[in-house]
């Protein structure tokens, strides 16, 4: 039986770092998102090092199944974030629809019906910006298939405060709108090849280089 991570005492986890460089990796996509989503998970090991949070442009009509979908390809504990909830490395928090995700300082996560940005709820430019704000150079950022623009203001900021942008090369993305305009950021320090973002991922939390 899995875990509860719903509400984690804060005694137990001070804070999401651990013996790697990065403590957190941020995650967006839209179109197409889902597949691109489960593929890294999916490579990724159940003792990955940092947490993991995750927006994808959903139908806010609807309950979102993401969370049952992606836990069934992954290694990973998976579950939709709720406000309050206290990040753990290993645990991909997933968006839930109609809400923004923001990251605070005290490795928190919070939900919010603000006004929606570049027309989306939950927004990528906005999780991305509160992961740079809260955790600077111990960041990452990653942009997955989807279409539209979002998260290329979110990696200017993950890219100011030092941390690292990965973006899915046009090759391997369904959509490339939101990969495109990352890269037209001047932001990615990766674009790589989606079945080579999860490599990626593992080595750059754990020695802080992939070169």
């Amino acid at each position: 039986m899995k875990e509860d991570y719903t509400k984690e005492p804060a005694s137990r986890v001070s804070s999401t770092s651990s013996n790697g460089a990065f403590d957190i990796v941020a995650l967006a996509a839209s179109a197409g998102g889902l597949r691109a989503l489960s593929e890294v998970l999916a490579a990724l090991p159940a003792d990955f090092p940092a947490s993991i949070v995750v927006v994808q442009h959903l139908d806010p009509r609807h309950r979102s199944l993401m969370a049952d979908i992606l836990s069934r390809r992954t290694a990973l504990r998976v579950k939709q974030a709720e406000e309050g909830n206290r990040l753990n490395p290993g645990v991909a928090y997933i968006a839930p629809p109609n809400r923004h995700l923001l990251v605070n300082s005290d490795s928190t996560l919070s939900l919010s019906q603000s006004e929606l940005v570049h027309f989306v709820r939950p927004s990528a430019d906005l999780l991305f910006e509160s992961v740079a704000a809260s955790y600077k150079d111990r960041s990452i950022a990653v942009v997955l298939s989807g279409t539209g623009s979002d998260g290329s203001m979110g990696v200017q900021a993950i890219k100011k405060m030092g941390g690292t942008v990965i973006v899915q090369d046009e090759k391997t993305s369904e959509f490339f709108g939101m990969p495109g305009a990352a890269i037209q950021s001047g932001s990615a320090d990766f674009i790589l090849p989606l079945d080579e973002i999860p490599s990626a991922l593992v080595t750059l939390v754990s020695t802080g280089d992939i070169s």
